[in-house]
């Protein structure tokens, strides 16, 4: 198994979890419960990603100096997620908007690096939001969950 579709394998187990579930504050407790930060799977996550960035096939392209890549487009077989990886270093990223929401798994490379101030773990935004993306205090992967791959970009 190459390491895309490991990765697409660990992504699925949490797409398979998330099902149907409305993008809110109770599935971004869910999910931090199901998947801690220090637990199996997502340290598998944050291992997976730290490598391929290191070899090029995540992050490979950059823009304001945000490193970033969609790593997977919609997929059925992922609950018609896309899957997204940011690599931030104490900045803010451009101004979106989700129209059907987002789910983050907040992953620090420095210690004390929060992203829209939370730490290591599970962030969802719900149907509607809109933010600047911002890593603080150090510099963090982030993986991005975007139902039907749906961003829009906006002049903030």
């Amino acid at each position: 198994m190459s390491n895309i579709d490991a990765f697409h394998s660990l992504i699925k187990e949490v797409t398979d979890f998330i099902g149907q579930r409305s993008l809110d504050k109770d599935l971004e407790q869910q999910l931090n419960q199901r998947f801690p930060f220090d637990g199996d799977v997502c340290t598998r996550i944050f291992e997976t990603c730290k490598t391929a960035v290191q070899d090029g096939w995540m992050c490979q392209y950059e823009g304001g100096g945000v490193r970033y890549g969609r790593v997977f487009k919609p997929d059925a077989a992922l609950n018609g997620y896309s899957v997204d990886v940011v690599d931030m270093h104490d900045i803010a990223g451009p101004h979106h908007s989700h129209p059907n929401g987002e789910i983050d798994l907040i992953m620090p490379l420095t210690e004390a690096a929060v992203f829209d101030g939370t730490p290591a773990g599970w962030l969802v935004y719900g149907p509607e939001t809109a933010h600047s993306p911002t890593v603080s205090q150090g510099r963090a992967l982030v993986l991005y969950l975007l139902p039907e791959g749906k961003i829009e970009f906006t002049r903030r």
